[in-house]
């Protein structure tokens, strides 16, 4: 019988005795506590009891001898001198019933003599010559005190027959913890061997690593045994792709078997502490990094707050805000030469951002100046600024529609820049200022009210 698997055909072990062995099978096979210790089932029936010149003795009171010591009877009985000495009579008396004893006693011991079976028992390996009148293997190795578990095999079967001159031969079962090519197994083998177990197996020890001696014995408590095939595993490196048969542990023993030395950053595209397979191949990636600081501005909150000394839609900046600053380190890495995308390592705070609080107008605007409301202000606008309300001139001193200076427009009332008043506070504070001091202070357009 045989089966493939990746560690080629496997073929069954040849018969003991006519039993065919069932093929290893490392997964399904039932599974005992490792490290048990096993009792060695196999105790001859001759320690039992003793041995003597006329027999087997049995091995406590009350126990019968084996039929054999019956012949030592016999012979004690004819060394017996008879009573009827001279007498005629007698001796016929006395010949009579010793005549029926002997052709009785002869007539047993040629069925005892058919019944008798020379037969050689191994016991793992140890042979030995024994007579039974079992009548077949399982009766016998029960007679031997010999037990056999769902591990053990026995060759023949135990209900084969037995005959004289039979060879029967017993394996005990051993637990192996193997672990083969990075995959553990609980398994059992009747191998005495390591070598004989690797067959069994079908696993391939040509260029293998094996952590120990091939020759060493498999005790009955078994053993913890780690093998790794050889394997071939092409690595490419610089360009190049090498080949090597190995049987590595891990892939960065296999790239370094390869001739390939890694350096600084250097990895491979699969984890170097994993098991390499048959077939794999492994990129090596050769990896250069530099670091690089950036700073970054961190934008700031505005805060409103109502504010009823201000007309409506004015806003007032109470105080202003600023940003804060974050530094970033970033690390830049090239791999096989080809530049990856920035990756942020580290982040640092080197400014909090400042919060800006802006006043926001409550007060209602009043919709009348007396003494200026008839005026033309959108030509006097048009003229100062072009009609838009946040115009500030070149030199930054004045702004809005009407080209306020700032300390004029707060003598109106004003808060904060003219340009960022609303158009309807300009026009008002701009009405307040014709009252006070007339067109004056429009030297320019300030005919430009009367069109």
């Amino acid at each position: 019988m045989s089966s493939n698997s990746q560690y080629g055909t496997y073929t069954a072990p040849p018969a003991y005795g006519g039993y065919n062995a069932p093929p290893a099978d490392l997964h399904s096979a039932e599974t005992l506590a490792y490290g048990q210790v096993y009792v060695d089932t196999y105790r001859p029936a001759y320690e039992e009891g003793a041995y003597d010149a006329g027999g087997w003795s049995a091995p406590e009171e009350g126990v019968l001898a084996p039929v054999a010591r019956a012949g030592a009877g016999r012979r004690g009985a004819r060394r017996r001198k008879s009573r009827y000495a001279g007498s005629a009579d007698g001796s016929v008396r006395r010949l009579l019933p010793q005549a029926l004893v002997v052709a009785f006693l002869a007539g047993g011991t040629t069925a005892f003599v058919a019944k008798d079976k020379a037969i050689e028992l191994s016991i793992d390996g140890k042979p030995r010559t024994l007579h039974t009148f079992a009548d077949d293997v399982g009766e016998l190795l029960a007679e031997e005190g010999v037990r056999v578990g769902a591990h053990d095999v026995v060759a023949p079967a135990p209900g084969a027959e037995l005959s004289s001159g039979d060879e029967i031969e017993v394996r005990y079962g051993r637990p192996v913890r193997l672990t083969l090519d990075g995959e553990r197994h609980e398994v059992w083998t009747t191998a005495r061997t390591v070598e004989e177990a690797l067959r069994q197996w079908g696993v391939r020890a040509e260029g293998a690593y094996i952590s120990v001696a091939r020759s060493l014995k498999i005790g009955r408590a078994g053993l913890a045994l780690n093998v790794r095939t050889e394997r071939s595993v092409t690595v490419m490196a610089d360009g190049r792709a090498r080949t090597v048969r190995t049987n590595a542990a891990t892939v960065r023993q296999a790239v370094e078997e390869a001739g390939i030395t890694l350096r600084g950053e250097d990895t491979t595209a699969v984890p170097l502490d994993s098991f390499p397979r048959d077939g794999q191949t492994v990129t090596v990636l050769r990896i250069t990094g530099t670091q690089e600081v950036r700073e970054e501005e961190i934008p700031f909150d505005v805060r409103r707050t109502e504010d009823p000394s201000l007309f409506r839609g004015t806003e007032v900046v109470e105080r202003a805000g600023h940003p804060g600053l974050r530094r970033i380190t970033y690390s830049l890495r090239t791999v096989n030469g080809v530049r990856q995308k920035p990756r942020r390592i580290r982040t640092e705070l080197v400014r909090e951002p400042r919060t800006q609080v802006v006043r926001v107008g409550t007060k209602p605007m009043p919709t009348s100046v007396r003494g200026a409301d008839h005026l033309n202000w959108q030509a006097l606008a048009t003229c100062e600024s072009g009609g838009r309300a946040d115009a500030v001139d070149p030199s930054g001193t004045y702004g809005g529609l009407y080209q306020f200076d700032t300390g004029t427009w707060r003598s109106l009332g004003g808060s904060g820049r003219p340009q960022d008043a609303p158009a309807s506070e300009q026009t008002l504070r701009a009405k307040k200022l014709y009252v006070q001091r007339g067109a004056s202070p429009w030297p320019h357009c300030g005919a430009r009210l009367q069109g």
